[in-house]
């Protein structure tokens, strides 16, 4: 099966013509499939003549060198040396409640580190001089620190909107938009239950603020209220439909293949159905549900291509004759010949997935899975199961998916808006938009 190229934008626009020469320091954590996005953004400013510096972590230095932008390592920051679990600085795995997620962000991602990432980014903007600093959503101490010097930040979203706004759903919870009284009041409850959990960081981060001379802000994500942009990498096709503040801009999804996953691939012998098979690319414990799909996929009269990704062994898991498992693969190449795919609904996998036409069974893990997740299933372009969903499950739904064409048809019709998203140029358009600093 093959997909058609991504369309190219019907009228010229402002990516026609390059501007005047600018220079960007990107602030970026390694959130796994976060990086592919966000370093897209880099190449495509670097191939538009740009300067572009990344300051960034040790497990991302060779994907931010492939993009040709200049790597800067976090020095006082977390600075993670692999993707492998051990190296993991969060663990979140190891969470047993909400709660405890809450507080392990909290302390050792957005608000615990706020202090040396501030730092290390006022040593950068030293150095760089950037009229620019795109900063990734998690990185709250570099857009407070861009934000006290002066300097215009940009926060991208490589997701669906993530912040709180009107008519959304809360971002974390996997819901549909409410609908009716009790939906509005579902959503002001689990809205005010997870505001009570992020507000436990709020006065470690208004320390730093008045620290740096800066006004309080209300809300430990109200430190995103100062950007110039929110760039949210994805369609609003794909999201649902709410009251984004005057900064917000969706942009398209970046549907860049990482670069440790680029190269040729084989596709398995024979002529079944080819199921693609890609969990997460940073560890979330995922190796005992990767086992039950491979074991339930093993029922089917398919082909499988399990790509396991950095930060798991292929060597763990044991494959059944149809099934072949590899560490990476492109998945653009892999995705138009592909009829299914399995995965745990990281935003990555899933809208390059609907690019290609291709339906989804989607088993959630954490993070914003769940949320990509429901947007799937929402508009007829997928399944969903339990991270624990058994083999015969499994199979009962990726043969659904192959035989029922309605999936295909809402994988379709989604996708051609992201194809024609992506190649629009809007990300970029956005980020030239800054002016130079004089």
């Amino acid at each position: 099966m093959t997909t058609a190229a991504p369309a190219a934008p019907t009228t010229p626009g402002p990516m026609d013509t390059p501007p005047d020469h600018r220079t960007y320091l990107f602030a970026l954590v390694d959130g796994g499939g976060t990086v592919p996005p966000e370093l897209g953004a880099a190449r495509r400013l670097v191939e538009r003549g740009h300067t572009v510096v990344v300051l960034a972590e040790d497990s991302m230095r060779a994907d931010v060198e492939a993009t040709g932008a200049r790597y800067r390592a976090w020095v006082r920051a977390t600075n993670r040396a692999s993707r492998l679990p051990a190296d993991d600085p969060y663990q979140d795995w190891e969470c047993k409640t909400p709660n405890q997620l809450f507080e392990r962000i909290l302390d050792r991602q957005l608000v615990g580190p706020a202090p040396a990432y501030a730092a290390d980014l006022d040593d950068a903007l030293a150095d760089v001089h950037p009229d620019l600093v795109v900063c990734s959503m998690f990185a709250l101490g570099s857009m407070l620190a861009a934000e006290a010097a002066g300097v215009p930040f940009d926060v991208l979203i490589p997701n669906a909107y993530a912040l709180p706004a009107p008519g959304m759903p809360p971002f974390g919870a996997g819901l549909r938009p409410a609908r009716g009284p009790l939906g509005r009041l579902r959503d002001r409850v689990v809205t005010a239950v997870i505001d009570r959990a992020w507000r436990k960081g709020l006065p470690g981060l208004n320390a730093l603020r008045r620290e740096r001379g800066l006004d309080p802000a209300d809300s430990v994500f109200g430190q995103t209220a100062s950007a110039r942009r929110h760039l949210v990498l994805t369609s609003a096709a794909f999201d649902f439909p709410a009251q984004l503040p005057d900064r917000a801009r969706y942009v398209g999804a970046v549907l860049d293949d990482p670069a440790w996953a680029e190269g040729a691939w084989t596709p398995p012998p024979g002529d079944d159905p080819l199921v693609l098979v890609a969990l997460s690319s940073t560890f979330q414990d995922q190796a005992a549900t990767l086992q039950r799909i491979i074991d339930g996929l093993g029922r089917l009269p398919v082909r499988v291509l399990v790509t396991t990704g950095p930060a798991l062994d292929p060597a763990t898991l044991v494959a059944p004759a149809n099934v072949s498992i590899v560490a990476a693969a492109p998945h653009s190449a892999v995705l138009a010949q592909a009829a299914a795919v399995v995965t745990h609904g990281g935003h990555g996998t899933v809208v390059r997935a609907l690019a290609a036409g291709v339906p989804l069974l989607v088993l959630p893990h954490g993070r914003d899975q769940a949320d990509n997740a429901v947007r799937v299933t929402t508009r007829g372009a997928g399944l969903k199961l339990g991270r624990k969903a058994k083999p015969a499950a499994v199979a009962q739904a990726v043969q659904r998916l192959l035989d029922d064409p309605s999936f295909r048809a809402g994988s379709e019709a989604l996708g051609a808006t992201i194809r024609r998203d992506a190649a629009a140029g809007t990300l970029v358009a956005e980020l030239e938009s800054v002016p130079a600093r004089i």
